[in-house]
């Protein structure tokens, strides 16, 4: 049976890459993405729907949930693939700050929102996180937004661990009524990630050396789409944070139910969310 596969961050980069290796196996896939002319492109070439959202407006993020209900009887994945590191400390629209939204809030409230199509498809539900959520946090539970203390780098790995936080979480509320969740690094991924941002990431993403050390999106995207294809219990284990398809380890702080309950908690507040 052809699956529905919703993947965010996919008008380039490894969510682009998964998109087209889905198509190719006969999936369906919708390809959602910030910049209007990219998403387009990507879906066109695929022969896919497509959606524009940006994350950095929570707005948009409704409309995107609504469109997708409307449109789609089953949603078998969400891949949260979307995602990204900023330079100085900005506040969205929102009024909240910038890379917190857009690699957890938005995300948080994109699931929530479809949450009970993803129960009745029992769904499976794919954070991009990333080797930061281990080597770069200072995870505050008071301090999600960095107001006492900031950096681009902790808060991109406060961003990836709360991705794991919420997978956690996600499998410990849901798990049981057959929702399958599941985390992954991608690898350090040859793209344009990292371009708006400046110091070490615009060094490491943009310097000469870059893209002969990195891993292709061709690759990074095969990560995401191992965990699209697999069957959760069988090939994966919901709950679990994965790098080069094995099970691997992240911050210490992710096995920690209640910092996942509370940031779980927190966010649903921020996000006006019934809880």
């Amino acid at each position: 049976m052809t699956r529905t596969i919703v993947i965010t961050g996919a008008s380039d980069g490894i969510g682009a890459a998964s998109a087209k290796q889905l198509v190719q196996v006969g999936e369906e896939v919708v390809v959602v993405g910030r910049n209007p002319e990219k998403t387009a492109r990507v879906a066109r070439s695929l022969g896919v729907d497509s959606f524009v959202a940006d994350f950095s407006d929570l707005a948009q993020v409704r409309e995107l949930a609504a469109s997708l209900l409307e449109r789609y009887p089953r949603i078998d994945v969400l891949a949260n693939n979307a995602g990204g590191v900023f330079g100085e400390r900005t506040l969205t629209k929102d009024g909240y700050e910038t890379t917190f939204q857009v690699n957890h809030l938005a995300p948080f409230l994109l699931t929530n929102l479809l949450l009970e199509r993803l129960l009745q498809s029992q769904a499976s539900v794919i954070q991009t996180s990333s080797a930061a959520a281990k080597l770069f946090p200072r995870f505050d539970i008071n301090d999600l937004q960095g107001e006492r203390r900031y950096s681009s780098t902790a808060a991109y790995g406060n961003g990836k661990l709360a991705n794991v936080l919420f997978t956690k979480e996600l499998h410990r509320r849901f798990g049981e009524f057959g929702l399958s969740a599941a985390a992954f690094h991608p690898g350090v991924i040859a793209s344009n990630f990292g371009a708006s941002s400046g110091g070490p990431w615009k060094f490491l993403y943009g310097g000469p050396l870059a893209k002969s050390l990195m891993t292709s999106t061709a690759v990074g995207g095969a990560r995401l789409t191992w965990l699209a294809l697999g069957k959760p219990g069988i090939d994966w284990e919901p709950g679990g944070f994965y790098a080069n398809n094995k099970p691997a380890r992240t911050s210490r702080l992710a096995d920690d139910p209640m910092i996942a309950r509370q940031l779980w908690e927190r966010s649903a507040v921020l996000v006006d969310l019934d809880d």
